[in-house]
């Protein structure tokens, strides 16, 4: 099931693939949204535009759904808003919806914006735009997608003043902003200082620093800024500086910064994600009280730069002023011509254009700035021949006023300039390509360049089949960019490409043997106040007829194959690129040749055998079309002699081009010589660790259609069990479990790998003592016959595996030391036992000390510790007991001031326990301690301690019922 439902979705795919390669035309609906992932600010709007052309009906509106997938759920679709739906969006979308948190705006008739007011997190994920097809057929692209990344705002702004502050005229002022991101996305920050003056609506920028780090003043404050008088410097990573050099009393008002954070979206645009203001302060200007001099002369200057010029060409008109203190003066400048003003730059630098003249600004064609303290200029590009006559430059001083409105003086006019504009010759000129050769049933494509080019124009593209008949319209685009084609045309795929303004290109799709002969290119200039200029060029094209054109050979890098190994076979088509049909076709001995399948221009696959045993792959190059076929598990059936041949759609009629060579296959049986690495081996292995068993292929056929079976064995060590199957992998991939009940124990335990295609290998997973015995594995060698059944080939075992799985080792060791010491009575007696030797981390051990008089044989245990750290008073004498544990290797009992009646020997004797896979805790050894021999003396005084409060650590025989409840001594 799996292999067929990857075939499926190969051939699909290549389907869809032969569809792109070889359609005359590519799809016809297309539809587009922002290229992801898109970055966006938690809290902060996003917009994702969607558009889709290829519709029949461009001016109707189309609707447009949009859908979208959490990364937690990729595969459930989230319904949000719909153009034409009112209720389209599920519950978690609808509400906001309706709110107008999420909406859908209208930009053209087929294009539209999904809005985000406010980003939740929850609002990542993977974004479609589905365009609404009402057209019934499907031909391309409905949907498109794109990923939102919601990321945290990190973005920090702050000042360092926020107290109101009061200057004088003609003082210094500095303010530092600092800004700073943390996010991990690559960004970029501009920071701008504002000023926001009491009764405006708006502030104005001061000055800024864009993201790419350029420093731009704002309206009203260039003058300064060229003079150095106001400047933004950046101090190490986040902090930006304000100078003023000297405040005026137009800077009064409330100052701020802002910082923006960019990001560059792929389609390369850059877009803010998150935008702050920090903190506002109050500046107070006093004005200084100044004594007005007399007023200055003023000169004007005006002059054109070229005075005589010719129509497209550009026009300078530079305006001077000539007067004293002209850098700390304000002026308005004005351009007339005759007594009409052109343009006016006032005082703050802001240019007003004449409305006879704002259509050319707006196109560009007209541009003024001041380029100096003295100097203005006015540019008109391209001039017309209306542009000559005399212009004259009008200065009028302008005087900044207490309320800092401005007060205008007397004009100043400039001497006339004369400028003459004469009208341009006729530069039109028309060039195409030289005589053509195409294919029949190619594309034409014949390329007009024009050159010269001052005014409108139209193009008319005609032929004619020999150089004496009259020429025939093709098709035509006027000056207002209407197309028109020729009636005898229009069921003809014709058209007019412009990829450039100057080149103008003719495509003519389907071509017979009657478009041959001569095509003119004729265009049509007009221009206003001038005369209508035409012009023309011929080329001649000629259409070959396809069967001399195209070659068809086939061919492959063997023709003697194995039973299950892979044929290719490769049909190459040489020739012009056109929609051809291929067909695949094999003869079996002397019957009629069995068509395979059919392939289509636009990629459809017609198939007449059994598709599962095929695929098919296409490329192309230059001058040729590779047709593979591939045969996918060859046997018998297969062998034969294979043939393609190739067709071409000429009028809506199949025409027969070329059949290749015939190319006979032969396939045979492959060699069986199965042979098992027969090596005993002998593993040996500690509990709880994972084995790994090897069973190697030295030697057998291999290829595609070859298959291997391979059983586990197992025998025990002891008589009860002398052959069981483990687990068994057949043929076919199936893995199975042996249902003898007497091995169901390991079977979870059990891992089958294949790192090689003649390697099985065995892992038993936390091996256990009854894993013990003798393992081997036997292999079995499958092939499919010509009717698809599985016959067994050979058969092989390997040699035998002997596992031991060793539980514990005994690394307990006690010291043997014998001893003797004399105490008195005063005096504690301690008994000490230590382990020597390390043993285990997860040993536990029970101690028990023995004591046992000169007298007597018998050996009385005194007190028991147990591994669970239970404590256990085992003497019964009226003694006072006390047990330390101060390391994991030492243990030792103190007797609190003996009596000579505690004389005699003392050891200890310790039991080393640990867990079992299969059995639990487990003694594993016991050693006994050398002997200690005491005498406690009789002199010194008897020291003893009330029974009504003990001390602490210390045990007293009655209280063995609470020592056993310790734990954790």
């Amino acid at each position: 099931m799996m292999s067929c439902f990857l075939l499926s979705v190969w051939r699909s795919s290549l389907i869809l693939c032969l569809g792109q390669l070889l359609r005359c035309g590519e799809a016809r609906v297309n539809t587009e949204v922002q290229a992801g992932p898109l970055y966006r600010v938690l809290g902060s709007p996003l917009y994702i535009t969607c558009s889709v052309s290829g519709f029949r009906s461009e001016n109707t509106d189309k609707h447009f759904e949009f859908r979208m997938t959490r990364p937690s759920n990729p595969n459930m679709d989230n319904q949000i808003i719909s153009s034409h739906e009112d209720n389209f969006g599920y519950s978690n979308h609808l509400d906001r919806v309706r709110k107008n948190e999420i909406a859908l705006k209208r930009l053209s008739p087929n294009s539209v914006r999904f809005e985000i007011k406010s980003l939740l997190k929850s609002d990542e994920g993977e974004y479609e735009c589905t365009a609404v097809n009402l057209e019934g057929a499907y031909d391309g692209e409905y949907s498109a997608k794109t990923v939102v990344k919601v990321i945290e705002d990190s973005l920090s702004v702050s000042s360092s003043a926020s107290t109101p502050l009061s200057l004088n005229e003609g003082e210094a002022l500095t303010l530092t902003c600092l800004a700073s991101s943390s996010t991990s996305q690559h960004t970029h920050l501009s920071v701008a200082w504002y000023l926001h003056k009491d009764g405006q609506e708006d502030a104005q920028p001061i000055i800024s620093l864009n993201r790419d780090f350029t420093l731009s003043p704002g309206q009203g404050f260039e003058r300064r800024y060229q003079a150095g008088l106001i400047r933004l410097d950046k101090w190490g990573e986040a902090s930006y500086s304000l100078k003023m050099a000297e405040v005026e009393p137009s800077d009064q008002g409330r100052i701020y910064c802002q910082a923006q954070e960019w990001i560059q979206d792929p389609d390369g645009s850059w877009y803010i994600i998150i935008q702050k203001n920090a903190e506002e302060m109050t500046l107070t200007v006093k004005a200084t009280e100044v004594v007005e001099p007399s007023s200055p002369s003023l000169a004007v200057e005006i002059s054109a730069q070229p005075a005589a010029l010719q129509e497209g060409q550009e026009l300078m008109l530079s305006c001077n002023i000539n007067t004293q203190d002209v850098g700390k003066r304000f002026f308005s400048v004005a351009w007339l011509k005759g007594r009409v003003e052109l343009a006016r730059i006032g005082p703050t630098g802001v240019l007003t254009v004449a409305p006879e003249y704002s259509v050319r600004q707006k196109n560009g064609e007209l541009r003024a700035a001041r380029s100096g303290n003295r100097d203005y200029r006015l540019i008109l590009k391209p001039v017309k021949t209306e542009d000559k006559g005399e212009y004259i430059c009008t200065v009028w001083p302008q005087e900044r006023g207490q309320d800092d409105t401005f007060i205008e003086g007397e004009p100043k006019d400039s001497s006339p300039q004369r400028v003459s504009v004469s009208a341009t010759e006729n530069r039109l000129t028309v060039k195409m390509q030289q005589a053509v050769n195409v294919a029949e049933g190619g594309g034409l494509h014949l390329f007009c360049k024009v050159d010269g080019v001052q005014g409108q124009l139209s193009i008319t593209w005609e032929h004619k089949s020999t150089p004496t008949a009259p020429f025939t319209k093709i098709i035509s685009i006027s000056q207002e960019g209407v197309t028109e084609i020729a009636e005898e045309f229009m069921s003809r795929k014709v058209r007019v490409m412009r990829p450039t303004t100057d080149n103008f290109t003719l495509v003519l799709d389907e071509v017979t043997l009657f478009d041959s002969g001569v095509y003119q290119c004729a265009v049509s200039e007009r221009k206003p106040n001038s005369k209508t200029h035409n012009q023309a060029q011929t080329t001649t094209v000629t259409v070959t007829s396809i069967d001399t054109l195209m070659g068809v050979s086939l061919s492959s890098r063997k023709t003697r194959v194995t039973v299950g190994e892979k044929l290719e076979l490769m049909c190459r088509v040489r020739g012009p690129h056109m929609p051809v049909t291929v067909t695949w076709s094999v003869q079996r001995e002397a019957k009629t040749p069995d068509t395979i399948l059919t392939l289509s221009p636009d990629g459809t696959i017609n198939w007449s055998a059994d598709q599962n045993h095929y695929q098919l792959r296409v490329e192309s190059r230059k001058t040729e079309v590779m047709y593979y076929l591939l045969v996918i598990g060859t046997s018998h059936r297969e062998g034969g002699s294979y043939q393609c041949n190739v067709s071409v759609l000429l009028k809506n009629v199949h025409k027969e081009l070329k059949a290749s060579n015939q190319l006979a296959v032969i396939v045979n049986n492959p060699a069986n010589d199965l042979r098992l690495d027969k090596k005993e081996q002998q593993l040996t292995a500690k509990e709880g660790e994972e084995v790994e068993l090897n069973c190697n292929i030295t030697s057998g056929a291999s290829g595609s259609s070859v298959f291997y079976r391979v059983i586990w064995h197992y025998a025990a060590n002891s008589s009860s069990l002398k052959k069981a199957s483990l687990v068994e992998l057949d043929h076919t991939g199936l893995v199975s479990y042996s249902d003898n009940k007497d091995i169901t124990g390991p079977q979870e335990r059990l891992r089958l790998s294949r790192p090689t295609q003649k390697s099985f290998y065995l892992s038993i997973q936390k091996a256990h003592e009854e894993d013990n015995g003798t393992y081997w594995c036997q292999v079995d060698q499958y092939q499919l016959d010509n009717e698809a059944h599985w016959q067994l080939k050979a058969s092989d075992s390997g040699g035998a595996i002997k596992l031991s799985v060793i539980v514990t080792e005994n690394n307990l060791s006690v010291s043997k030391k014998d001893t003797a010491m004399n105490i008195s009575r005063n005096q504690d007696l301690t008994i000490p036992c230590n382990i020597n030797k390390q043993s285990s981390h997860e040993s536990k051990f029970q101690v028990t000390w023995f004591w046992q008089k000169e007298i007597e044989t018998t050996e009385r245990p005194i007190f028991t510790v147990y591994r669970n750290s239970i404590l256990q008073d085992r003497f019964g004498e009226n003694v006072r007991l006390r047990y330390d544990h101060p390391d994991p290797s030492q243990f030792s009992l103190t007797f609190l001031n003996p009596g000579p009646e505690n004389s005699g020997l003392y050891f200890c004797e310790v039991e080393e326990w640990l867990p079992s896979l299969s059995r639990g805790w487990r003694t594993v050894a016991v050693e006994k301690s050398g002997h200690l021999n005491v005498s406690v003396l009789t002199e010194g005084s008897w020291r003893g301690w009330s029974l009504s409060q003990p001390p602490q650590g210390e045990v007293y025989p009655g209280q063995v019922a609470s020592l056993q409840q310790c734990q954790g001594f």
